[in-house]
């Protein structure tokens, strides 16, 4: 193999034939810390080197038996090797491998192998080994390969989290809005890129349900706009990451927070000529599209803080009837690990945000073995709380936990409130509340797990409804302990605003039209995603805001012309009034705007009516600015009379 042992993070396979045996091997270690091809080739500079060599792997080692003669055998094992190697290297060290590299030394080799199985060739080496610091000990000049493993990997390998500057909470940073706060630490590379973010993100909000064409309000801003989306410097990761970054100074000065993590599918069966996409639901619906997975931060009242992670993605179409192999993948080849991400990601928002309390909110899909013993043993482990859905038995006891909590005395009655659906009326229920402590036994298949120990709670509803609809029935399992029944109460508030993930998703997908985007590939839709993401975030803050803080002066959200413009319209006088009005106020006017009629039992606005109403608000705002100038009022002006007759006069 005429080289030194390994260094670094390694892996290593044996290469095995049912008719020869062991034929091979190959290992794959730590990338080379500089190699100029390379780092010209990717375009690092010291800083994004240094951020992101983990993510490059080095294919160390490739020795295949001589007396083996199979053709085109090299090059299908590398093909094998490369489709297995993230997954592994993910599983043993938590991170993903972006980028594949090797060196083929030209004296005995020609690297046809890794030209076959479509690795780049990406120059020569200088001639320094690992340890010639000051290049006094030359060795032989070789070949460099490389092989992505993602279709972004110079833009995800380029990125650099020391380079997105933030400010404190309590920063005296003047900004013009909420968009140039909340992307004030947008890293894009170019300044231009920079300014077209922000003044998309101003446009996709003043226009939420419209189309790209009257988002935008111009053929040419039309067109800066898909090339916007099309820039490869553009990327979900890179437009959210400031994002991230306002929610985690928000979560910092809250006691506690809920993050909450579900699953939506965005459909785009109209879009047969777009590419990039998967299939989405069943295999008999035959529909294609992304699946996205968020995780949103509220506070213990319902408000949304923020969201701390995103994952989309497109099915592999040849995953399609694999559920028969689902009990013999590793977790990294399954859609599951995608609560197992979510959760790493809330855990490194609670490393960041010490005094906070999270809690990782899912439902019961998230019942799996790997995120119980993730939250019990990762040093930055929020608290979980899920609803159960497998029947697991306990260690050391007989029976399931299921039935251990069946068997528990009732702790006491929580009355709620069911809220009306489309064809039921709003109903009062009483609960039944039962806790207990148990102790998992790992599953048959994996003996070698330790047993996690959990706090079990049910909230179950004994009285038939009067309606005929199906009576509540709530297990809860958590890692936060539970000794009263204030505590089992608490949890079960806590997993009611798990919907609260749902109203997000609705908001995203009926307010934001993303399922309407024409972009052509799955690479715009998702840049475009990450726009509408926090335009609805933002949609929902306010609506929710305005229900806690509802006396404060609407000037924390509204620019002085929007109010001044939204009292003109409401009021029918154009004389704008001394003080602003409080922020209930101001938001209820936006709702009516968007059909919100604020009748008794109608309760407070949603972000339907808040979506459609700051749309209205715009174009009245823009009017406003352009006619107010003009106007001269003679004091005191008063509402023009209004003819209730059926005609005019």
């Amino acid at each position: 193999m005429r080289s030194g042992p390994l260094c670094g993070a390694q892996l290593r396979y044996l290469i095995h034939s049912h008719r020869y045996g062991v034929i091979g091997g190959l290992a794959f270690s730590a990338a080379a810390w500089r190699v100029k091809a390379r780092d010209t080739f990717i375009g690092w500079n010291d800083h994004t080197r240094a951020a992101n060599l983990s993510q490059v792997v080095n294919n160390s080692r490739f020795l295949l038996r001589p007396e083996v003669r199979v053709k085109n055998l090299a090059s299908f094992v590398l093909s094998l090797a490369i489709r297995r190697l993230p997954a592994d290297w993910y599983h043993r060290y938590q991170v993903r491998p972006l980028l594949l590299e090797t060196f083929v030394d030209t004296r005995f080799y020609r690297g046809t192998a890794y030209r076959a199985a479509n690795w780049i060739d990406a120059g020569f080496t200088n001639g320094r080994g690992r340890q010639d610091r000051f290049a006094q000990h030359p060795v032989s000049v070789k070949r460099l390969f490389l092989y992505p493993l993602h279709r972004h990997y110079r833009t995800l390998l380029r990125y650099n989290e020391r380079d997105v500057s933030t400010f404190p909470p309590s920063s005296p940073v003047e900004f013009a809005d909420w968009v140039e706060e909340e992307f004030q630490g947008v890293s894009c590379g170019d300044l231009r890129l920079k300014k077209r973010l922000l003044t998309l993100v101003r446009d996709f909000y003043a226009c939420p349900t419209g189309n790209i064409p009257q988002v935008c309000g111009s053929r040419a801003k039309t067109k800066a706009c898909y090339r916007f989306f099309d820039h490869p410097a553009m990327n979900l990761k890179t437009i959210l990451a400031p994002h991230f970054r306002s929610t985690q100074h928000r979560v910092a000065q809250e006691p506690l927070a809920l993050v909450c993590q579900d699953t939506t599918t965005l459909n785009y069966q109209t879009h047969l000529e777009t590419e990039g996409f998967g299939p989405i639901g069943t295999s008999s619906q035959k529909a294609i599209g992304l699946l996205l997975h968020a995780s949103l931060a509220v506070t213990p009242n319902g408000v949304p803080l923020g969201l701390v992670d995103i994952q989309c993605y497109a099915r592999d179409p040849a995953s399609l009837g694999k559920k028969h192999r689902r009990s013999v993948l590793p977790l990294e080849e399954k859609e599951s690990q995608r609560w197992l991400t979510s959760f790493d990601a809330t855990a490194r928002l609670q490393k960041e945000c010490p005094q906070t309390t999270l809690v990782s909110i899912a439902d019961r899909e998230a019942d799996l073995y790997d995120l119980f013993v993730r939250a019990t043993t990762h040093p930055h482990a929020p608290k979980l709380l899920i609803r159960a859905f497998q029947k697991r038995a306990l260690a050391g006891e007989e029976g399931t936990y299921l039935q251990k909590l069946a068997t528990t005395p009732g702790a006491g009655c929580q009355p709620i409130t069911v809220p009306r659906r489309k064809n039921r009326r709003a109903r009062h229920a009483e609960l039944v509340v039962r806790f207990c402590e148990v102790t998992l036994q790992p599953p048959r298949n994996r003996p070698q797990e330790p047993p996690v120990t959990l706090w079990a709670v049910s909230a179950e509803e004994e009285t038939p409804p009067p309606d005929g609809s199906d009576p509540i029935s709530w297990v809860l399992l958590t890692t936060m302990p539970v000794h009263h029944f204030q505590d089992a109460c608490e949890r079960i508030q806590w997993y009611c605003h798990r919907w609260l993930i749902e109203i997000y998703h609705r908001t995203l997908k009926s307010g934001c039209k993303i399922e309407e985007r024409q972009l052509r590939t799955a690479d715009r839709i998702e840049n475009c995603l990450a726009i509408d993401l926090v335009v609805a975030w933002r949609i929902f803050f306010l609506a929710k805001q305005g229900r806690e803080t509802p006396d404060v002066p609407c000037t924390v959200f509204f620019e002085e012309a929007e109010w001044k413009a939204l009292v003109a319209y409401v009021t029918h006088n154009p004389l704008p009034p001394a003080h602003p009005p409080t922020l209930q106020e101001a938001i209820r006017m936006v709702a009516s705007l968007g059909g919100f009629l604020g009748r008794k039992g109608d309760g407070h606005p949603g972000t339907k009516s808040m979506w459609l109403g700051l749309q209205r608000l715009d174009d009245i705002t823009s009017t406003y600015k352009v006619l107010f100038p003009y106007c001269q009022f003679d004091p005191p002006c008063k509402p023009p009379s209004v003819s209730r007759q059926g005609r005019y006069g």
